[in-house]
């Protein structure tokens, strides 16, 4: 009987581990474990097509995550989707020239947004714009456009 008990403990415990691995898991797949609730500020950028960039995508300076994806809307006056980013404070020191490029982790990985630094003396401050932006390629409209221009070539 004792050892029944035992038995049943030891699955139990395996069984909490592996939720809890799961947990932790889910946690790494959907980035919420990498939210920044420190000090922040925020910038804006306009692009053509943000392609499949999501809310909470990061945003990276030479491969390193200084911020995130807060909030993507659409500019009915110019026909532009607008992306608001929260970058950490203490990367404050972006010049005003600074651009934004949207950018493919891997052949099939998720999109973030890469800044590239400019050479102004002014910096980047809460509410900026960044007006230099390179929107997503679209796998789909660069297909297109080679079978187009095959079709073209060979008439």
């Amino acid at each position: 009987m004792r050892q029944n008990k035992t038995m049943e403990l030891m699955v139990g415990l395996f069984v909490a581990g592996g939720a809890a691995a799961l947990f932790v898991l889910a946690m790494q797949v959907s980035n919420l474990s990498q939210l920044n609730h420190g000090d922040t500020y925020r910038v804006s950028a306009q692009f053509e097509n943000v392609g499949g960039l999501k809310v909470r995508s990061p945003v990276k300076v030479s491969g390193v995550r200084v911020g995130r994806v807060s909030a993507i809307d659409y500019d009915i006056d110019r026909y532009q989707a607008v992306v608001e980013m929260q970058l950490e404070k203490k990367y404050d020191k972006f010049p005003e020239d600074t651009s934004a490029s949207i950018f493919t982790a891997g052949l099939l990985g998720e999109q973030y947004i890469a800044l590239e630094p400019g050479g102004a003396e002014d910096y980047l401050k809460d509410g900026s714009q960044i007006e230099i932006t390179q929107s997503a390629l679209v796998l789909e409209q660069l297909v297109g456009k080679f079978l187009f221009n095959k079709a073209a070539g060979s008439k």
